[in-house]
């Protein structure tokens, strides 16, 4: 092992340290996305720490059974006092398990919760996910939400879950689970000089930064863009977000249809470029069907784009009331202005009153560290 303790040491495909007596546990049975950003970004901070991965595939698979498959990969507990995982994982059934793990304080962060999260087909629900997400709850010494609306409308759909048990109902788990939540943002790493408050292109160059998944709503967003293009508006799309195997269909009609106003459709792997494209719009869109906080709106925020968002969710939370659009016909009422006078949006943002550094990195890891009481490295 390197001397260096800002060094993290591979022990197994699924493990790595950093530091020589590490302090704090980190579990993520979904190693990807939002997730692993996470991970990357307390533990820069962290002095120390065990790092225990799998994969970010299945996600089903990993909310039901990461616990049984994490339980001989987390290395034998020696210098540690701290665990924290998010809420893929079944922490009560890995403290189960793993009875080791019960001497930890054991934290868990919720990017999103199981209790209020839309499904194509009502029938599809899985009790089984709000079940475990509770259990959870209640296993953990601390709770953390990425927004107090995750946060709130997590504790008030506990009695409704709760509800479908058919007897023998426990009362008041609401109440147990609350006094020991709180809320941290999620931080963002924001890009330096990336930001271009004044665009040059002539044409709105509109932006749709999310995942290419049902629950992110393409259909709602791309069925306002092809009527803003059948009524003879002129604009520019930008389509970024992460791909992966089950695409919605609307996204290659989309490809098809609008293959005139496209500048950029797909997946951008190199983060500098992802900004760079962003920083060239004049607006960014969300239709999502859920949110729970929303990194990518506010990374397109910081590179210059005014964001237009639905009156409903996580949004009210964040943005000003004039980012806001209640139904469908108010988006394409915004965006057809937008494309009349790109300067108004270029305005709109300008004149934008919302404090996006609250959401920084530099300004969340500190408060992060005093979760694991570490004073954190250079």
């Amino acid at each position: 092992m390197s001397n260096d303790h800002d060094d993290l040491l591979q022990l197994s495909g699924n493990v790595c340290k950093k530091g020589r007596c590490p302090k704090v546990l980190m579990i993520e049975p979904f190693f990807g996305g939002s997730h692993k950003a996470l991970i990357d970004i307390i533990g820069k901070k962290l002095s120390s720490y065990t790092l225990v991965t799998l994969k970010p595939k299945k996600w089903h698979w990993r909310a039901r059974c990461s616990a049984l498959c994490l339980m001989n990969i987390i290395p034998e507990i020696t210098t540690e006092k701290f665990l924290f995982c998010s809420s893929v994982l079944n922490l009560a059934e890995l403290l189960g398990i793993r009875p080791d793990l019960n001497k930890l304080k054991n934290i868990i962060y919720f990017h999103e919760n199981q209790l209020d999260y839309p499904v194509q087909e009502i029938k599809q629900r899985d009790i089984q996910y709000p079940y475990n997400q509770i259990m959870s709850c209640l296993a953990a010494d601390e709770i953390i939400f990425n927004s107090c609306y995750n946060k709130d409308i997590f504790l008030s759909n506990i009695k409704k879950v709760i509800k479908m048990i058919p007897d023998y109902r426990p009362k008041d788990l609401d109440l147990v689970i609350a006094e020991k939540s709180r809320v941290l943002y999620f931080p963002i790493e924001f890009p330096i000089c990336c930001r271009k408050i004044y665009k040059e292109n002539d044409k709105l160059c509109i932006a749709w930064p999310h995942r290419w998944e049902f629950d992110k709503g393409p259909d709602d967003f791309f069925k306002v863009l092809f009527k803003l293009k059948s009524d003879g508006f002129q604009f520019e799309l930008v389509v970024l977000g992460e791909v992966f195997t089950e695409v919605p269909k609307i996204m290659q009609q989309a490809k098809e249809i609008l293959k005139n106003e496209i500048i950029h459709f797909g997946h951008e792997e190199v983060k500098n470029d992802y900004f760079s494209a962003l920083s060239n719009c004049h607006v960014a869109v969300s239709t999502s069907k859920h949110e729970y906080f929303g990194v990518a709106m506010l990374e397109a925020v910081y590179c210059g784009c005014f964001p237009l968002v639905p009156r409903r969710l996580v949004y009210p939370e964040i943005y000003p009331d004039k980012c806001l659009f209640s139904d469908l016909e108010e988006l394409y009422k915004r965006l057809a202005e937008y494309c009349d006078s790109p300067q108004t949006a270029i305005k709109n943002r300008n004149d934008l009153d919302l404090n996006i550094e609250q959401y920084s990195a530099e300004n969340l890891v500190p408060q992060f560290l005093k979760i694991f009481d570490d004073v954190g490295v250079e």
